[in-house]
Parts: C-alpha cells; structure tokens; sequence
C-alpha cells in the first residue's frame, strides 16, 4: 500500500471510524451503568454491538422495567446505524471514484503523450533509469517513462509527479507504439535484464529505423546482440563504475569539476548539436557568436575533431559542434539552428 493511498484512507475514514468507536465506548459505559454490578463490561459491549449492527439477539440487560434503557437504545441505535452506513457509502464512493480516476488519468496521459515529438523513452525506472529520467528533467527535455514494475513508476512519481508514464512491458510492441515511438528521439534500454534490453531495441529499431537506441548492459556476451539488432550505443554500468573510480583516483580535480558541473543550479552541461543543410559554409563565428550563457569547446569536422576552434572556422552540413551551456542556452541555439 503506498504512503498516498494511507493518506487517502486516512482522510477520508478517519473520522467516521473514530465517531464510530466513540459510539460503542458511550454505549459500552451506559449499558454498564444500566446493568449494574451483575453485569460484565463485556454484556456492555456486546448489547452496543448488536444494537448497532442491528443483529436482533436477545437482549443480555434486560431493558423491560426501563424506559430510560430503551431511550438510550434508541440512541445509540440511530447513531450507530447511521454512521455505519456513511462508512459504507464512502467506502463504495471511495473504490468507484478510485477506479474513475485511474481511467480518467491513463486517457489524459495517453492524449498527453500523443502530443509528444521528438521526445525520449525510458524503458525501466530503477535505479539506473531513475536517474536518466532525472537528467532529462533536470535539462527540460520532453520524456517518457515505461515499466512493467508499478511500484518503480509510483516511486519516480513521488519525486517527479508530473511525469508522463506507461505501465506496461516495454519489450512489447503496443507499448512502445502507446509511448509514440514513432515520433520519438531516442529510447534507452535500461531495464536490469540484459535480454529484454536486447527485445527493446530489436523492437524500437522495427516500429522506428530512425530512433536513437542506447542500450544497458552487463553480460559482455550480449554487447556484439545488441549492436547487431541496432543498438546506436552500448553502455556497461561496471565498466563506467570502474572508469568512474580510476578517474576519482587518477584526477580528482577534474572529478570534482564534473560533480560540481552536474549539481549547480545552472545545470550546465556539455551538449551537441549538429548544423543544418542551410547553415552549411558559415563559419563558427557567425553560427555561433561568443556568448556568456555558453562556451564552444570543439567541432567534428571532416571526420576528425577540432577543439577550441576559431571564429573563422568554415563548417560543412552534418558538422557537430559541442558546447557547454545551461538549458535555456541550449534552447536558445536550437531555435537558431531551427
């Protein structure tokens, strides 16, 4: 049961249920005192009970030479009764309303996700995918998260509740196709079983031959499988790990430079962009003018790289220039390359 699901039960049964405990303490205590010293606390609560529960059992205190006995039955009878069927009536409006929103939401998620184009989807949200879809949102890109497991989805979406999610087997054709494949940017293949990452991009590659696929895994066995079934990039979380430590090691400043880099407010990051047909012959000064909210670091040109390149550089068509930026910078250069 999730912590929103109690919060839900708490608020809307709380008080019913502890009205409805006060009712048999009240009755309990007045029977009590009804019966006197021949009578149990325990023929107290059962009378309560039966008189709530409107059972008809033969009466355990005799009420017939007590009209003050009948009254207070009376009370506590109505009382009971009627907060008996609140409960059940919020129970019953509590599972059809749950049931109507679950549909209402999966319809505003599905028309929420058609709108989407040039988006990217993540296909597993454990702890590897918890944390792609986290830079995703941290650096404002449209996503999509898919998992078979509704417990990781309910986890990502206590910390990001916006997100736009499927639950479903992203190993399955329908589920990719509801997730908009077909308009899609990317998807990473970042469940924990190396298999099913293989079916992902075997199966994104066929609704998709354009899409980007990255793709997680473990087993080196699977690495040759999945470049051959259109895997674009192949990424090992051991070998990553192990490079992470050498290099935390190795160059602890630069480490520190890339923590710090992927924890600041600006989120800055290293980004590429590529230059379109219609920009082709513009040099890198008029493509990309020096500018405080980002920094060019290199461009791919030629099939070989040129770092810090000058302003007079002439670029091709295809030519990827790789810069250091905030989001909002990012954006503002794709709406020039646009």
């Amino acid at each position: 049961m999730t912590p929103l699901l109690v919060q839900r039960l708490r608020r809307r049964f709380g008080k019913p249920l502890a009205v409805l405990a006060a009712i048999h303490v009240v009755g309990t205590v007045g029977y009590k005192l009804l019966g006197g010293a021949s009578h149990t606390w325990l023929d107290a609560l059962y009378m309560t009970f039966i008189t709530v529960a409107t059972i008809g059992y033969a009466e355990v205190i005799p009420l017939d030479e007590s009209p003050a006995g009948r009254i207070f039955t009376m009370a506590v009878g109505f009382a009971g009764i009627a907060t008996t069927w609140y409960i059940f009536s919020t129970l019953t409006a509590f599972i059809v309303e749950g049931e109507f929103n679950v549909a209402l939401r999966r319809r505003r998620m599905r028309k929420a996700i058609e709108k989407l184009s040039g988006h990217y989807i993540v296909c597993g949200v454990g702890r590897v995918g918890t944390n792609v879809a986290h830079e995703l949102a941290i650096t404002g890109r449209p996503y999509v998260i898919a998992d078979i497991a509704q417990q990781h989805i309910d986890a990502f979406r206590e910390r990001y509740p916006d997100a736009l999610w499927l639950h479903g087997d992203a190993a399955d054709d329908q589920t990719l196709a509801d997730a908009g494949i077909d308009r899609a940017a990317g998807v990473f293949a970042i469940t924990g079983d190396d298999a099913k990452n293989l079916v992902i991009t075997l199966s994104a590659k066929q609704l998709n031959p354009r899409v980007r696929v990255v793709a997680r895994c473990h087993d080196v066995s699977y690495t040759e499988k999945m470049r051959r079934v259109g895997a674009d990039a192949i990424v090992s979380p051991d070998f990553t790990g192990g490079m992470r430590i050498a290099s935390s090691m190795l160059r602890p400043k630069v480490i520190s430079f890339l923590d710090e880099m992927l924890r600041s407010e600006e989120a800055l990051r290293v980004e590429e962009l590529a230059v379109p047909e219609r920009l082709a012959g513009a040099s890198c000064g008029e493509l990309e003018p020096r500018s405080p909210d980002h920094l060019l670091l290199a461009v791919r040109t030629g099939g070989r790289w040129r770092f810090n390149p000058p302003d007079d550089l002439r670029l091709a068509a295809g030519d990827t220039l790789v810069f250091m930026t905030t989001p909002e910078g990012r954006r503002r250069i794709e709406a020039r390359f646009a």
